[in-house]
């Protein structure tokens, strides 16, 4: 898939940013990525809500093979082939997965925790210890090393 039949395939969704990525691109809307277009196909981004979805039109989750094992995404699943002929359900479908990215965005978000309240005794700061004794130089005795002269080869 290229630059400009992805722009085409989302002009009903509106305005996406295409990122390469991968063998393909990440999709996104308003900064949130919801979409990966590979080699494999097209993953749109899912959740508890939006799976359902998938299942029932026979998709399955983004996997790929490495050396060891198949790696399953559950994040991601296949788009039905039938929406690359469907521009208006392939943009409900697109808006569905940017709800899940957008709730998956929230969840991953820390959570701010309430500011400790404020005492009213002033904090007194520790003194700085003076430190007593000579001088430390860089020619101490313990920094220096002792010369060794080198032999020169003869000729």
């Amino acid at each position: 898939m290229d630059r400009e039949f992805l722009t085409d395939l989302f002009a009903d969704f509106g305005p996406v940013t295409l990122r390469r990525m991968f063998s393909g691109y990440g999709i996104s809307a308003d900064g949130t990525n919801f979409a990966l277009a590979l080699r494999a196909g097209l993953y749109f981004r899912a959740d508890e809500e939006t799976i359902p979805q998938f299942e029932a039109e026979g998709c399955g989750p983004f996997q790929y093979q490495t050396r060891a094992k198949t790696v399953t995404v559950n994040s991601y699943w296949q788009l039905p082939a039938r929406l690359f002929d469907d521009a208006e359900e392939l943009a409900v479908w697109a808006r569905s997965a940017l709800g899940a990215a957008q709730r998956a965005a929230l969840r991953k978000r820390p959570r701010k925790r309430p500011a400790a309240p404020k005492s009213k005794t002033p904090v007194k700061k520790a003194a700085a210890k003076k430190t007593a004794g000579k001088k430390i130089t860089a020619k101490s005795s313990t920094a220096q090393k002792k010369r060794v002269p080198r032999k020169r080869p003869s000729s």
